[in-house]
């Protein structure tokens, strides 16, 4: 179909035109009524404009009549927070009254014109017509037919497109309210963010830890060795199942407190995990943990496991030192294990920049490379 054309299969451009029609029809009945002042109506326009829901009222109208084709909604769906966008209000309710005043004049004469000029072509005198009572019956009448009917549909999708622009241009977002949108938008993003560290390094700890279990079970060939094996990844699948649960819980109900997050004082438990995996762990805990602030040591936690995870995934069966230590106002997590023969390093995926992340989130720092044969990950957060 012609470009031309295409407006004519848009469901848009049929809400745009019953939007106006909506506005006209109040208008009309009282010019039916009371035609020696037309014009009264307008007057409630201002201290109707001036009403703060009633800028939402119609931002909501805006959006599913005059934009129900768009993902997204370009009108503002909040009662006016200021003056200047009361103000805007009104110019927006003159505006839509004018053009569904024009709408209804050229929806309703255009057709009839069409009508009567048909009517005129074969010969019949058209009736309640006053533009064509008086014409002549001539086959010529027949070309302003598609006169007409162009007429037509230019005013119908233009009006709509013109409704549309004063909508966006009256109707959209102040300053303030794009800028509230903006932060709720961030907030959305961090924790998206957040929830996708959480289960990385939840889910990932554990599965390593299985896999790393497994491995070692079916290549000693030693039952006693393999019932712990097993009992390792029992309790490594159910503390993480438990993970699953609550970020999924954080989900489904984003109030939740996050408290029943692990946090520096489980580090026993986690530390425990490792080593019955399988690796040489030398765990120095020294300070008092219990007095780490929560989020410290929630996050704390978090990066003391995704460090064991990269050692125990790209390091191998290799010697592993942690140091946590909480004093002068700071909580100081350092990990280090010698590097592998042919390996440069733990990767630098999603586990080293959460880490970073974390840290810079908390006012920390975060260094993680090759120092003197080893991978060290020495992250330092303050506790003020």
């Amino acid at each position: 179909m012609p470009t031309v054309l295409r407006p004519l299969l848009r469901g848009v451009t049929y809400t745009r035109i019953l939007h106006l029609w909506v506005t006209a029809l109040p208008f009309s009945i009282w010019i039916f009524i009371y035609p020696a002042a037309p014009w009264a109506p307008a007057l409630v326009l201002i201290p109707l404009g001036l009403v703060p829901a009633v800028r939402r009222g119609e931002g909501i109208q805006a959006r599913l009549l005059l934009a129900s084709d768009e993902r997204e909604s370009e009108f503002s769906e909040e009662p006016s927070a200021s003056w200047w966008d009361r103000w805007r209000t009104v110019l927006w309710l003159a505006a839509r009254v004018g053009l569904a005043i024009v709408t209804g004049v050229t929806t309703t004469w255009l057709p009839l014109l069409a009508y009567g000029s048909g009517e005129i072509a074969m010969g019949h005198a058209p009736r309640g017509i006053p533009l064509l009572e008086d014409a002549s019956p001539h086959w010529a009448y027949a070309l302003l037919i598609p006169v007409f009917l162009v007429l037509l549909y230019a005013t119908t999708v233009g009006l709509g497109e013109l409704i549309t622009a004063a909508a966006r241009r009256l109707l959209g977002p102040s300053p303030a309210e794009r800028l509230a949108a903006l932060e709720i938008r961030t907030e959305q993003l961090l924790e998206r963010t957040r929830i996708a560290r959480e289960l990385h390094d939840s889910i990932g700890h554990a599965l390593t830890i299985a896999v790393v279990q497994a491995g070692a079970a079916r290549a000693a060939d030693d039952p006693a060795f393999t019932d712990r094996a097993l009992e390792a990844i029992e309790e490594t699948g159910r503390t993480a199942l438990e993970d699953l649960d609550r970020v999924l819980g954080i989900l489904r109900e984003p109030e939740r407190p996050v408290s029943s997050r692990p946090t520096l004082v489980d580090a026993d438990r986690l530390l425990e995990s490792a080593r019955a995996s399988g690796v040489k762990l030398e765990a120095e805990v020294s300070g008092p943990l219990e007095t780490v602030p929560g989020p410290v040591s929630r996050e704390g936690y978090r990066i003391l496991q995704e460090s064991l995870t990269n050692a125990l995934r790209h390091a191998g069966p290799v010697p592993v030192r942690a140091r946590v230590c909480v004093a002068d106002g700071t909580l100081l997590l350092e990990i280090r294990n010698p590097l592998a023969e042919g390996v440069s390093g733990p990767g630098r995926g999603s586990g080293l920049r959460g880490i970073r992340e974390r840290a810079a989130l908390l006012g920390g720092r975060a260094r993680t490379g090759p120092d003197e044969g080893d991978w060290r990950v020495r992250v330092e957060l303050p506790l003020g």
